[in-house]
């Protein structure tokens, strides 16, 4: 694990694998989570990608400051890590509201962004979640079982390891309440990225066939918003595809990467 300190002022760690002078695909968690996230999911990766997975401000082990979660703001951490780590530019893949994040980025940052891939990615998060009413009750320490009776919003429909689920409760609980609160807001209060401008990078969008969260119709539109965009479904696979199926998302991931047009050096 690897630190650096932002421009934008937070402190957060990273992993990275694979050659340095491969294609750089930088891996943004899900609210809640943390690089930790994407355990399963790295090991799988080949050579040809030089993947990179940051914590975001609030969780795993990055700073954990009192405020600054605003959509923009998240999205201003991500270019400003990629300063940092002497990344130009990379693909960004998103995990759920990660690929909230990684839409903002391509808004505000395209010349950063090579391409997105969106796993259960809202095209719009604008509305009020029917958990709200629990996150807004959280104290300081956020208990574990309540973290894990949270993840049963999203029912899942593979078999996940339980090491890998308990690694999620204790992201959860690592997080304080203030930023479980603030980062939700920061959310569902952000006008949709693609309502702001149009985003022109190769885009793949993943959808689990049984998300309960994200309707077809949100897909859709979201594919409609991206016209170089190409939607695909995860049969048999809820809201969190990262989770459920990390072989085939390296799989597209992979396939993804390999169909860009090579960038300059």
């Amino acid at each position: 694990m690897r630190r650096v300190d932002l421009a934008t002022g937070v402190s957060v760690p990273y992993v990275s694998v694979g050659p340095a002078d491969a294609t750089p695909v930088v891996l943004l968690h899900a609210w809640g989570e943390s690089r930790r996230s994407f355990d399963r999911l790295l090991p799988l990766l080949p050579s040809t990608i030089h993947a990179v997975a940051m914590d975001l401000r609030g969780h795993g082990d990055a700073d954990k400051p009192a405020a600054g979660y605003s959509l923009a703001e998240v999205a201003a951490d991500v270019a400003a890590f990629m300063d940092a780590a002497s990344v130009p530019a990379a693909v960004l893949l998103g995990s759920s509201s990660g690929g909230y994040v990684a839409q903002q980025v391509a808004i505000t940052s395209p010349h950063r962004v090579t391409g997105l891939v969106l796993g259960g990615s809202p095209r719009s998060l604008q509305g009020r979640p029917p958990f709200a009413d629990a996150i807004e009750q959280l104290t300081d320490p956020v208990d574990a079982d309540w973290v894990r009776t949270f993840l049963t919003w999203f029912p899942r429909f593979q078999q996940v390891p339980p090491w890998y689920i308990d690694g999620r409760v204790q992201d959860g609980a690592r997080m304080p309440s203030h930023v479980w609160r603030e980062t939700l807001a920061g959310l569902v209060s952000a006008r949709p990225p693609t309502d702001t401008a149009t985003i022109t990078a190769p885009t793949l969008i993943v959808r689990g066939a049984r998300d309960e969260l994200l309707t077809s119709e949100n897909q859709q539109a979201l594919a409609a918003a991206i016209p170089a965009s190409r939607l695909i479904v995860y049969q048999d696979t809820g809201h969190l595809v990262l989770w459920e199926q990390p072989e085939r998302v390296a799989s597209d991931l992979t396939a993804f990467v390999d169909s860009l047009p090579e960038q300059p050096v």
